[in-house]
């Protein structure tokens, strides 16, 4: 390694050790009991709340993933995405935080997504509890493989090390860590991560930005390229039909001739948004906060995190393009450029703290999904069906095999090296968004919603994310559009039509909602 490199892993290294030690410092309560663990003990303040709530969301992929999208193919398809994800946001915090946060002690103090959903339908068997349990498990694996993937990228861009060596590592750090702390270290670090990851981006975007020639330099060399700064068309990179890489000539990259985005693309990629609605690593934040009072001030706080962090994120891919046309030439390598920015731009020990900032993201994200996949299947399924006298000593034992057998299979999906991460993100997003995302709506603000008719929009979600994907999206034209939202009309659609053809709610369970709904807090 040269000096450059060396400085760039103390700086990492230095951060990693500092992530470590909340670890520890959070261990004793952590272990106190499963509630704790899981859900922090509902004690965390708005800031926390808020910022840790963006930070597991965001991932990874906000720092390679969107920046390789605007880099490879202009505004487009990233700006409507972050600006679907901006409103999907802010709706999530007005109309389900409260409502959630409630619900969710009235339903016998639920403490995952799971057993609320199972209480709050008062069931006896435990059949939504299972399902979500296992779906959750399912998702997050996948999604937990792109976090895998984004640290496998960074180490062995930065080190020039075998990517697989370099994405397991990773994965050991990440799994060592969540086992150690639980839900409350994750946190606590996800609020200082979230502040690396925003620091991280304005400071390479406005170093990029100067070191470019300026916002002019920037907008006119943008603006040279078909289609890549507009809001209703896409740049198209010509690609080598062999190594179906970008083709350079004459020292600048090809593009053809821009293809039109029309309104069913917009919807497409607005349709990010939705995924909020059922998005655990966040739902559990509006259940884990201290007091219901406060999470109109963790609104505020998360709002100015979001719009900050998602429009600065693709203005780096912006500026990429102008400073370093040829150096990635393909859709996955494209993923790369705040690696190269940062690098360039900075000096190495400021760079290695930058660096930190991919990893922060990582790290906050894949964290979460661990420790709630997990606890879905130590808590929901060993717990909630096979064992139910369980004490909280061998759930949580339960709770770390998982984690252990969890993280074995995402790094095996993300043994691809070719791996696009904003795909994976995609998939597993648009999986809990259609499962889980109108089942939330309708048990909050839907008195009429039965048990039949949530299982039914569970099954109904999960599965049409996969019928689409894998099957009607390959007929082009209109069904190309992104599987979250016809997903998530179905699933919309066999709530209401199972809920009215079956019985309606018991008298308990429509006494439940009506609580909830008149009370102004249950603290």
């Amino acid at each position: 390694m040269d000096s450059k490199t060396i400085q760039i892993l103390i700086a990492m290294v230095t951060y990693m050790a500092v992530v470590v030690l909340i670890g520890v410092l959070c261990t004793k309560k952590a272990n106190k009991n499963s509630e704790n663990y899981f859900l922090g003990g509902r004690s965390l303040g708005p800031w926390v709340t808020a910022m840790s709530a963006e930070a597991s969301d965001m991932s990874g992929w906000l720092l390679m993933g969107l920046p390789g999208v605007a880099y490879w193919s202009g505004l487009a398809d990233a700006s409507w995405t972050a600006i679907g994800l901006a409103v999907g946001t802010y709706l999530n915090w007005l109309i389900v935080s409260k409502r959630l946060r409630r619900y969710s002690i009235r339903a016998n103090n639920s403490i995952t997504l799971p057993e609320f959903f199972s209480n709050r339908f008062r069931e006896k068997n435990k059949v939504i509890m299972t399902l979500a349990a296992l779906f959750i498990l399912i998702f997050f694996t996948v999604y937990a493989s792109s976090c895998l993937v984004t640290c496998g990228k960074l180490f062995s861009t930065l080190f020039g090390m075998p990517y697989i060596t370099m994405m397991i590592i990773g994965a050991i750090f990440v799994l060592a860590y969540t086992l150690l702390g639980g839900f409350l270290a994750e946190s606590a670090s996800d609020f200082m991560q979230a502040i690396v990851m925003i620091i991280a981006l304005s400071v390479i975007v406005i170093i990029s930005t100067i070191k470019a020639g300026g916002l002019g330099a920037v907008i006119e060399n943008a603006q040279s390229i078909p289609g890549f700064l507009e809001f209703f068309g896409i740049a198209n990179p010509k690609l080598d039909n062999v190594t179906k890489e970008q083709i350079v000539e004459a020292g600048k990259p090809v593009f053809k001739a821009a293809s039109e985005y029309g309104w069913l693309k917009i919807c497409s990629m607005l349709a990010w948004g939705l995924g909020y609605f059922g998005m655990p690593q966040v739902l559990l934040r509006f259940m884990a906060i201290r007091k219901e009072d406060e999470l109109k001030r963790s609104r505020r706080i998360a709002m100015v995190w979001v719009v900050i962090s998602l429009a600065v994120a693709v203005f780096i891919g912006i500026v990429g393009r102008t400073l370093y046309p040829t150096v990635h030439l393909s859709a996955t390598d494209a993923e790369n450029i705040f690696i190269t920015l940062a690098t360039t731009s900075l000096p190495a020990i400021i760079a290695g703290f930058v660096m930190a900032g991919i990893l922060a993201a990582t790290i906050s994200s894949s964290d979460s999904y661990l420790l709630i996949a997990a606890s879905a299947f130590a808590k929901n399924i060993f717990q909630g069906v096979f064992k139910k006298k369980a004490g909280d000593k061998q759930v949580m034992l339960v709770s770390r095999i998982t984690l252990l057998v969890i993280a074995l299979i995402a790094i095996i999906i993300a043994l691809d090296e070719d791996s696009v991460i904003f795909q994976i993100v995609s998939f597993a997003w648009a999986g809990f968004g259609a499962t889980f995302g109108p089942l939330i709506l309708f048990s909050l603000f839907w008195k009429r919603t039965n048990r039949a008719g949530a299982i039914a929009g569970m099954v109904g979600g999960a599965a049409m994310v996969f019928i689409w994907k894998l099957l009607i999206s390959k007929l082009g034209g209109a069904f190309a559009i992104y599987e979250l939202l016809p997903a998530f009309i179905f699933s919309s659609i066999c709530i209401v039509v199972v809920s009215l053809l079956t019985a309606p709610p018991s008298k308990e369970i429509q006494e439940d909602f009506e609580a909830v709904k008149t009370n102004k807090s249950i603290d």
